[in-house]
C-alpha cells in the first residue's frame, strides 16, 4: 500500500500549526482591502486588525487559489512517490475546489503511477475543519486513501453548519438579503440563523431578535440534531468575539453535558463575507 498525505486549503480556518501536527499540507487562498493593491494569503493579518478595519468599512475582496499553485503544492508530494488526497473548500462557495481538480486531472497524465483523488467537501470554516480532523483520524486509524475519501465523501452530507451574524451589512453585499431588509434588521435588532446546505451553499433559515437569544438558537440545534451529544467533536468559529463563542460552548456543556474541542478564528478569506460578529457551531448530525 502506497503512503499518501492528506491536503487541503485555508477555508478550513485550522492554524496552519495545527495542520502541521495533523500533517496536513494546505494552499491559502487570498484577500485585498479595496482601495489597496496589497494581496495577503489568508491568516497574514491578525485577525483582531482584520475585524476592526472591517468595522470601520473596510471592504476585503477575495481570491480562489488557483490550479496553476494547486499542480505546483501537489507535485512536491507526487514526485516523492507519495499519493495525495485533497479536501476542499465548498464549490457552492468557491472555484477553489475546481482548481484543484483540475490540476489533479493534469498531474494523473504526468504521474500515472500515483493516486489523486479530490473530494469537494461542500463545507467550510471549522465545519470544513471538523471533516479534515475526522479523516485525518480515520487515516491514522489505517485507512487506504480510498477508504479515507469515501469516510468523507458520506460523512460531509452529515457535518452541520450552524451560524448566525451580528452585523446584516455583511450579507447584504454578498446579495444574501436585500439593503432593505439589512437596514430594518439591523434597527430591529434581527439576527439571521443560517446553515450550509448539501449542496454547500449558505441558506437563511429563520430569524430571531437578539444576539443572545440567536446563541441560543445554535444550541437549540445541536440539540435537535446531534448525533452523539455528550461524545460527538464539536468546533466552534468566531469572528472576533470569543465572549459568545464561550457562552456557546458553556450553554452545550450546561445542557447537553457536551465538551467544544476547538474554539477558532474565522479566517479572514471566510470573515470577509460573514463579517465580524459571526458565531458558527459544527458538529456531525443526523443530516445537515
Amino acid at each position: 500500500m502506497s503512503d499518501y498525505v492528506i491536503f487541503t486549503d485555508s477555508a478550513c480556518d485550522i492554524k496552519p500549526e495545527l495542520l502541521k501536527e495533523w500533517g496536513v499540507g494546505f494552499q491559502s487562498l487570498t484577500l485585498r482591502f479595496e482601495k489597496d493593491d496589497k494581496e495577503y494569503t489568508d491568516g497574514a493579518i491578525d485577525s483582531k486588525l482584520f475585524y476592526d478595519r472591517m468595522r470601520n468599512g473596510g471592504v476585503a475582496k477575495t481570491a480562489a487559489v488557483n490550479s496553476e499553485m494547486f499542480s505546483n503544492a501537489f507535485e512536491e508530494h507526487l514526485k516523492n512517490g507519495i499519493d495525495l488526497l485533497y479536501l476542499g473548500f465548498s464549490s457552492g462557495l468557491s472555484t477553489t475546489f475546481n482548481s484543484a481538480r483540475l490540476a489533479a486531472e493534469s498531474l494523473r497524465e504526468k504521474y500515472p503511477e500515483r493516486k489523486i483523488v479530490v473530494v469537494d467537501t461542500l463545507s467550510a470554516s471549522a465545519g470544513f475543519g471538523l471533516l479534515l480532523n475526522l479523516t485525518v483520524e480515520k487515516k491514522n486509524a489505517g485507512a487506504t486513501i480510498e477508504e479515507a475519501a469515501a469516510f468523507a465523501e458520506e460523512l460531509k452530507y452529515k457535518l452541520c453548519h450552524w451560524f448566525t451574524v451580528d452585523d446584516l451589512v455583511y450579507l447584504k453585499r454578498g446579495g444574501r438579503i436585500s439593503p432593505t431588509v439589512a437596514f430594518v434588521g439591523n434597527v430591529l435588532g434581527i439576527k439571521p440563523v443560517l446553515h450550509m446546505d448539501n449542496e454547500g451553499h449558505l441558506i437563511n433559515m429563520f430569524k430571531v431578535r437578539g444576539r443572545k437569544t440567536s446563541v441560543a438558537a445554535l444550541a437549540d440545534k445541536y440539540g435537535e440534531l446531534a448525533v452523539d451529544k455528550e461524545g460527538g467533536k464539536v468546533f466552534i468559529s468566531h469572528g472576533d468575539c470569543l465572549k459568545d463563542a464561550e457562552e456557546l460552548a458553556k450553554i452545550l456543556k450546561d445542557r447537553y453535558n457536551a465538551t467544544v474541542e476547538l474554539i477558532t478564528n474565522v479566517g479572514t478569506v471566510i470573515g470577509a463575507h460573514s463579517g465580524p460578529g459571526t458565531l458558527a457551531l459544527f458538529f456531525v448530525g443526523t443530516e445537515r
